[in-house]
């Protein structure tokens, strides 16, 4: 679920936080993916008639078909995925995940009213509410990226705070999630709409924290208690207080307590029980792995292998699994090519005319030293 409203209410306070950038804006980078969130998002959209894809013998195939080629995708563009697997989830995520659980059952009672009724349009749209992850589709996929050659990381917790504790560490530039509580963890790059189906169009965007810090005026500790105000998984939020007025708050009181100081309680009641600090805790210190020994290696992948799993055991088109293989191979060759920013480490701001009239300058002395670069003279570097 992440944050009730953030994304808009970044939007709408701070829009020069978000970016929005073409798949191939990301050639050359290195990107944390939530992996249960794009499985999710596979078992609801790769379907047929309606239905999630299986083979002769009953097995749910959508998320492999998924994973295998959207992965393919952003190999093809340049980019270095590593997928981050949920852990147990935290105690104080009990009460969303019984939530959960009760819409599960409401809408199991849906779809056999709409079943009995014939309405093809609800008994699909039933069908996608009761879609879970579970152990055996992420056990799948951890076996298809390993014969693809893509690193995964197995989260003590929370995937989108460790896909966090990897961006922060420098081992990617960014978390790839919908979730927005990547942010509240702390990333300090998150995109959005990554591994969306091409058929959908949209752009990814591109969320900084630091500018989101900057144009509201907070702090991370402020921004995690705006969070806790906005709404997330681990505990109830302050009635009445919408994002507006929310922002107001923190940024005159800096923190609940002095918000719970200075409110009328009669208008605004806080939760009883309510374990705001401890939710707060959860998103500041969060249990992590150890991003800084982390080694994330992109290998070559085992065609043979994969033909074995994905032909043998789910029985999709041979042809089809050797030509993705074949894509792997030839796309892991060309990603090792850098990305040009990644040699210039800028420090401070610096505008991007006043970054273009730099260039222009050394690009003009370059020339009036050497006579400019003669046609077809020109080298790739490696």
């Amino acid at each position: 679920m992440g944050i009730h409203g953030l994304a808009k209410l970044i939007a709408d306070v701070a829009p020069a936080a978000i970016k929005e950038h073409d798949i191939k804006s990301y050639f050359g980078r290195k990107v944390a993916v939530d992996a249960s969130m794009c499985i999710y998002q596979f078992l609801i959209a790769v379907r047929q008639d309606g239905n999630m894809l299986q083979n002769e013998e009953g097995e749910t195939t959508s998320h492999l078909m998924g994973m295998f080629y959207r992965t393919i995708r952003m190999l093809e563009h340049g980019i270095k995925p590593v997928y981050v697997f949920d852990g147990k989830p935290p105690q104080m995520k009990s009460g969303e995940l019984a939530k959960r659980s009760e819409r599960r059952a409401e809408a199991e009672k849906l779809l056999e009213a709409a079943e009995e009724a014939g309405e093809v349009e609800n008994i699909e749209k039933f069908n996608k509410r009761l879609v879970k992850v579970t152990k055996q589709h992420n056990e799948e996929c951890k076996k298809l990226l390993s014969l693809m050659g893509i690193p995964y990381v197995d989260a003590p917790c929370e995937a989108e705070a460790t896909c966090a504790a990897l961006v922060k560490a420098g081992k990617v530039y960014a978390a790839a999630t919908e979730d927005m509580d990547a942010l509240t963890f702390g990333t300090p790059v998150l995109l959005r709409h990554l591994t969306a189906s091409e058929a959908k169009k949209l752009p990814i965007q591109e969320f900084h924290l630091n500018r989101v810090f900057q144009d509201i005026g907070i702090n991370h500790e402020q921004f995690v208690d705006l969070c806790i105000l906005l709404g997330s998984d681990y505990c109830e939020t302050i009635r009445g207080i919408g994002p507006k007025r929310a922002i107001d708050l923190i940024r005159q009181h800096k923190t609940i307590e002095e918000i719970i100081d200075n409110i009328d309680l009669k208008k605004y009641p806080i939760p009883e029980n309510w374990l705001h600090k401890e939710a707060r805790q959860l998103f500041l210190e969060p249990e992590v792995i150890d991003a800084d020994i982390t080694e994330l290696k992109w290998t070559e992948p085992d065609e043979e292998g994969l033909v074995a799993f994905m032909c043998g055991e789910k029985q999709f088109s041979e042809d089809r699994i050797r030509n993705g293989a074949k894509k792997l191979a030839k796309n892991r060759q060309g990603s090792t090519q850098g990305r040009l920013d990644d040699f210039f480490k800028v420090t401070g701001s610096i505008s991007s005319t006043k970054r273009k009239e730099v260039e222009s300058k050394g690009s003009t002395k370059k020339k009036s030293k050497t006579g400019g670069t003669p046609a077809g003279k020109f080298k790739r570097g490696k």
